[in-house]
């Protein structure tokens, strides 16, 4: 961004007289917009020239900032402040427009959201766009928003990708447009793409660009996006230890390298970059009045309640749930974030620690919820009546995770009925396995593993909420079959490492199979995760026990 009032007031003192005169004639009273901006803290610097008077350039800038940090709240009233410097500016409108929308990756606004974006798309195309870029984007905006009430979200993201395309084929060296159509790529990348292809066309896209402008916001934090997934997580981790430092002052930005750091099992670092994102979005929305907290703190608490259970840190992960059961999302915010995160946190603490007798006990959904937060409800119900031997009481959550995979599919949530789907058969095969049907319940496992291992993790998350092959390889080992059972471990320890429930499992299967070295270096393993835990857990009673044997 460029250089503010105060900055030039400050560098006024020790010039020559000339410079001095020059710098003060800058230094009037700073706006109530200058002052926000201050207060609020350092974003990144981003460059984005419009069509739009200097003032409204200067706020627009700000806006950006704040908008590649996915700061929807600070956003709103960032691009107002843009609309209220120049009310004829059409990329303040756009700006609106995508605001509205929201996390790309979460699946599209609703309700006033929806409106307020539709509306503000519309008003950027009433006014003339003089570039060729700024045409592009409104274009853009306005398939994002085209027949919102008949059209669903994942079509017209997918108009808008399609959109961005064109406008990068005519404008390829715009690092703004470019960086916006990577962010499109990744936002409608198939989830069912084991090669990840257009992860890796963004991040291609991308890279340079961030070796160019190491300190945009934007270039980091999607980066981070494009290198998600388990295979190409190393290459994303200079871009998440880096996109805190560049933005320090957004909430998301100090959350968002920990999507980096879970997959590759770096637990202290995903619990210290979630305490800071939900204490800066805490500050923030008591010193803005919203009113409430916003989805973004209930992100950083499951992101970090997962992160104290692979440490065995339970009493820190139950604090993290009660803070996050007792946030009141602000008015007209709670969105698919909001719910998700508020209920899979809760669910993690009997499902990680194996209470399986907690887990059936699980608060069932209220009439009125549907889709993934009863999802998440009826599998964590399903799986603890099963395997704490009540097959009926699971095989009723079962058909209800059925009912649920049929209203997400009717919804056209194709990625939401696939990931219900899988719990649901993840969930069945555990019931035949109390019915009786060993041979019956160990393929269906092994089934709903596959179909998962080719289905990546949505963003929202930072992991299942159980793994469908570790369940399978908790089936195999309750089966006797040892060596499958460390087998399915591995797999999923090489896809979601530093697990605590797979690593003492391996060490089980490994034990009960005699191979009493791979039993010790995995027992070993476990028991380094677990240093600082709370030690109430009965594995770690068992792996100690080992470990004081003799070699």
């Amino acid at each position: 961004m460029r250089t503010t009032v105060a900055s030039h007031c400050a560098r006024a003192r020790g010039l020559s007289l000339v410079a001095t005169i020059a710098a003060l004639a800058l230094c009037r009273p700073a706006t109530a917009q200058e002052a926000h901006e201050h207060r609020v803290g350092r974003l990144g610097h981003v460059t984005f020239p419009v069509s739009c008077t200097a003032e409204a350039e200067r706020r627009f800038e700000y806006a950006m900032a704040v908008l590649h940090s996915f700061w929807w709240e600070e956003g709103e009233r960032a691009f107002g402040a843009v609309v209220k410097a120049d009310p004829k500016c059409a990329m303040a409108y756009w700006g609106l427009a995508l605001n509205a929308w929201g996390n790309p990756f979460a699946g599209g606004p609703e309700g006033a959201a929806l409106t307020r974006g539709s509306e503000a798309a519309e008003r950027a195309a009433s006014f003339p766009a003089p570039s060729r870029r700024e045409q592009g984007f409104i274009a853009a905006s306005t398939a994002l928003y085209r027949d919102a009430a008949a059209t669903p979200n994942a079509v017209r993201l997918q108009a808008y990708a399609d959109t961005l395309a064109r406008l990068y084929r005519d404008l390829p060296r715009d690092t703004e447009v470019a960086i916006y159509h990577a962010l499109a790529l990744l936002a409608t990348a198939p989830r069912t793409d084991t090669t990840f292809a257009q992860q890796r066309e963004a991040a291609a896209i991308l890279a340079p660009l961030f070796a160019r402008y190491p300190d945009h916001p934007g270039l980091a934090h999607y980066t981070i996006h494009a290198t998600d997934s388990p295979r190409l997580a190393p290459l994303g981790l200079d871009a998440a230890r880096r996109y805190a430092l560049i933005a320090p002052a957004a909430p998301h930005a100090q959350h968002m390298p920990s999507h980096i750091f879970v997959r590759l099992g770096l637990w202290e670092e995903t619990v210290a970059s979630n305490r800071k994102s939900y204490e800066a979005g805490s500050s923030y929305a008591k010193a803005s009045a919203l009113h409430g907290g916003t989805p973004e703190e209930l992100h950083a608490l499951d992101y970090a309640v997962y992160a104290y259970l692979q440490l065995g840190q339970d009493s820190a992960a139950r604090a993290a749930v009660a803070t996050g059961q007792s946030l009141v999302i602000a008015p007209g915010k709670e969105n698919l974030v909001s719910n998700y995160n508020r209920t899979s946190m809760a669910a993690r603490i009997p499902l990680e620690r194996g209470d399986w007798v907690a887990a059936a006990e699980f608060p069932a959904p209220a009439a009125t919820e549907t889709g993934v937060s009863a999802m998440l409800r009826r599998f964590t119900r399903a799986i603890g009546a099963a395997r704490s031997g009540r097959p009926e009481a699971a095989r009723t959550e079962v058909s209800a995770l059925d009912a649920v995979a049929t209203e997400l599919a009717g919804r056209q949530e194709a990625y939401w009925a696939r990931v219900t789907g899988i719990k649901r058969d993840a969930a069945d095969a555990w019931v035949r396995l109390g019915l009786g049907d060993t041979t019956g319940a160990l393929a269906l496992a092994r089934a709903a593993a596959d179909t998962e291992e080719v289905t990546d993790k949505h963003q929202v998350t930072p992991a299942e909420l159980l793994p469908a092959r570790e369940l399978q390889a908790d089936m195999l080992l309750a089966a006797g079959r040892y060596d499958e059972a460390g087998e399915a471990y591995r797999t999923t320890l090489a896809r979601e490492p530093g697990r605590a429930r797979t690593l003492f499992g391996l060490a089980r299967a490994a034990e009960l199979a005699g191979e009493r070295g791979a039993a010790r270096a995995a027992y070993s393993d476990f028991l380094r995760l677990m240093t600082r835990s709370d030690g109430d857990r009965p594995e770690l009673a068992t792996a100690r026990a080992f470990m004081r044997q003799r070699p």
